[in-house]
């Protein structure tokens, strides 16, 4: 007879690991969709490293960026669920249907490169706050990340993967918790929120497009719509044109899980703009290259703890971004070729899907020991998302909105003209990126 508990004389019953297991599949964060995991993958490591900098550099003053993205991405973001969930394909599939093919080679290939020079930011980063606290050399750090994401991608079936993913979401919340172990001059957190003190030349442009840059990115949009069809599939359902009757309830859930993921990961990004203002700004700490150094800056000036909790949000993130980095180009390059793809496939039945991840993830590894610098890899993958987000986000829309691809479920006059605004912004974004100081 198999026990499902353990019981202990005089003491409450003990769940086993199945109960515990059981009862987290139970748990709301557990049916919590792919709009979660897209926004914590969006505070990445790098982008760390780009909100620390904005922090430090600027302090407060940078505080208004986030309520201003927050709107800008959910509108992108859902409307790239809505794609995949409407027609039952990726954004590769559907731009491959209803555009000339160098359209989406030149995405595909641009989205590519910029996600091996992220990957390769953002192991470098693990890898650097893990031996801060662990004094193991980075390299052997960084190449330990690099197999055990790559190890769980490949070996574990993806509704397993996918709440190991939700669960690591929690790791943001210890940006939270620093702002409880420092002070923070709220009366003027929320004025300069409001009606923010800047000086806006061309270093203040420069950090509000890394910030734009890092927060509305190419490869959230592939991965969004991606997972939009991995969830149906695991659920055994249709795409919604070929079930109109469960697209009311599954559009409002797409608006919400989207909506609220956003919110999650643009808090998030206000929080470390916020603690790295009121500790390495206000103590002359102005120049932060890398989401480690981020960390270590604090530790002398908000404590050990303040540390610790800085540095387990990026090793956290970093589990989360780097396997959705290598999955979005796997996602595109599948589609594009036409691959089985799906992280719910064995290996063995998805080759090529797996190759582009393996591939990815370890090019990202190699150059480590390479020339390149991380933050030099970190630079030109922000010059290329920048490049790629317009056009891309041009080309969504557009399909969003054709009723020969999305029939009677075509987006909203809102959000449309949301993710419209969205695009004008990132080009002139892009545009100033290239702009001499």
């Amino acid at each position: 007879m198999v026990q499902s508990e353990h019981r202990i004389p005089g003491r409450a019953r003990l769940p086993t690991a199945q109960t515990l297991w059981a009862r987290l599949k139970e748990h709301p964060l557990a049916r919590v969709g792919p709009g979660l995991i897209t926004g914590v993958a969006d505070d990445d490591p790098s982008g760390i490293a780009t909100y620390s900098q904005a922090g430090a550099q600027f302090g407060l003053g940078m505080l208004w960026t986030m309520p201003i993205a927050y709107p800008l991405m959910s509108a992108i973001q859902s409307v790239c669920a809505r794609i995949g969930r409407v027609t039952g394909k990726g954004l590769a599939a559907n731009i491959k249907e209803s555009f000339p093919p160098g359209v989406l080679r030149a995405a595909v290939l641009l989205l590519l490169i910029a996600n091996i020079l992220n990957i390769a930011a953002d192991v470098a980063a693990m890898g650097e706050v893990a031996e801060l606290v662990t004094g193991v050399d980075r390299h052997l750090m960084t190449a330990f990340f690099v197999f055990l994401t790559l190890g769980l991608q490949v070996f574990v079936p993806y509704h397993r993967y996918v709440a190991y993913l939700k669960w690591l979401t929690l790791s943001l919340l210890a940006y939270a918790v620093v702002l409880f172990t420092v002070h923070v001059p709220w009366s003027r957190v929320v004025l300069q929120t409001l009606r923010p003190s800047f000086t806006p030349n061309a270093a203040a442009a420069a950090v509000v497009v890394g910030i734009f840059g890092t927060t509305i990115s190419p490869y959230l949009f592939f991965w969004q719509a991606s997972e939009e069809v991995e969830n149906m599939h695991a659920g055994a359902a249709k795409p919604l044109l070929a079930v109109p009757a469960a697209a009311r309830a599954e559009l409002r859930r797409i608006s919400w899980d989207t909506w609220s993921g956003m919110l999650y990961s643009n808090a998030t990004a206000y929080f470390i703009i916020l603690a790295t203002a009121v500790t390495l700004h206000q103590a002359g700490v102005t120049d932060i290259q890398t989401a480690a150094q981020a960390a270590n800056a604090l530790r002398p000036l908000a404590g050990n703890f303040a540390f610790a909790l800085f540095a387990v949000g990026i090793l956290g993130v970093g589990m989360i971004g780097v396997p959705v980095l290598a999955a979005s180009g796997a996602y595109a390059l599948a589609e594009a070729m036409g691959w089985k793809w799906g992280l719910e496939r064995k290996a063995s039945d998805a080759r090529g899907f797996y190759a582009v991840i393996a591939v990815s993830v370890l090019a990202g590894l190699l150059i480590q020991y390479s020339p390149i610098s991380p933050m030099k890899a970190l630079f030109w993958s922000a010059v290329i998302n920048g490049v790629v987000a317009v056009p891309l986000m041009a080309v969504i829309i557009v399909l969003a909105t054709k009723k020969s691809v999305m029939g009677k479920f075509t987006a909203r006059k809102p959000i449309v003209v949301l993710a419209w605004l969205t695009t004008g912004l990132m080009g002139a974004a892009s545009v100033r990126m290239f702009l001499p100081d």
